[in-house]
């Protein structure tokens, strides 16, 4: 029965026995042992690379950890793929073929996912160009908040309501973004109506008095003040002051309240719209 199947013909005229000989025992051995050293080496140094690329953003504040672990698993798994091709080609099996069809492959999973690689890609531009970091509060897309979390798909923010909103990378880089944090001093405007009966020397020192004595109000630049606008009931005074970025918000709220009591307090009217009703008694 042995001597029967080691007789079975398998390829041109050869039998079983004649391929199972010695020097072919041996390399097969030799390949498998030579496949094995290729993948314990492409294995310890695709972790090597990725380690070492990783760690460049841990010893480094200013480089990003995110793109940067994305980096090295696209490296790592670089790495892999070519030693997969030397352990292919250690058997004798042609591996032009292969990277043909896994080409083609990628081709058509990358149209496949073109959404999703098109986030990906502006992600990556994202996190390279920093156009606002964690904690910024911007608008992108139409949507305002404070930026939680950067991906590589999508960014997290937190609306003033604290409700969470996901948005696409594709939709952040391909968009305006107004990253209201980037500079650490922001100019604040304001607009007060006063009566056109009002003294208007006596109404500007007022808003002056009262704005410039807040602390938050910087001297440098120079505080401004002019009339811009006659409107039908009041004359219009633009008012603009520099302040602290983090102190904006607040600030401009504050001195809007304690210009309309200051105006109170020095008998200043703030005039609004009136209608008169004339009833015709014929």
């Amino acid at each position: 029965m042995l001597n029967g199947f080691l007789n079975t013909p398998i390829l041109q005229g050869k039998t079983i026995g004649d391929v199972l000989t010695v020097q072919f025992l041996a390399a097969i051995a030799g390949n498998i042992l030579a496949a094995v050293l290729i993948l314990f080496a492409g294995f310890i140094i695709a972790g090597w690379i990725n380690r070492r690329i990783v760690g460049l953003s841990q010893r480094h504040a200013s480089l990003d950890a995110t793109l940067f672990s994305f980096l090295g698993s696209i490296l790592r798994y670089s790495v892999l793929t070519f030693t997969g091709l030397f352990v292919l080609n250690t058997f004798g099996i042609k591996t032009t073929s292969i990277v043909a069809v896994l080409g083609a492959a990628g081709l058509a999973i990358g149209l496949a996912v073109q959404g999703t690689l098109s986030n990906v890609a502006a992600g990556v531009m994202i996190i390279l160009f920093r156009p606002f970091k964690l904690g910024d509060f911007v608008n992108v897309d139409g949507v305002s908040g404070t930026v939680k979390d950067i991906t590589l798909n999508f960014i997290e923010l937190a609306t003033l309501e604290n409700i969470q909103v996901i948005v696409p990378n594709a939709k952040v880089w391909g968009n305006t973004i107004t990253n209201y944090a980037t500079y650490d001093t922001r100019r604040i405007q304001w607009v007060f109506g006063v009566s056109y009966s009002t003294n208007l020397a006596h109404a500007e020192q007022v808003i002056r008095d009262t704005i410039t004595s807040d602390p938050r109000a910087m001297t440098d630049p120079a505080f401004f003040i002019q009339v811009t606008n006659l409107n039908d009931s009041s004359v219009d005074f633009t008012v603009r002051c520099w302040t602290k970025t983090a102190d904006a918000w607040a600030f401009q709220t504050d001195m809007t309240r304690k210009v309309k009591e200051a105006f109170d307090a020095a008998g200043i009217d703030i005039p609004f719209p009136t209608h008169t009703l004339i009833q015709n008694r014929a």
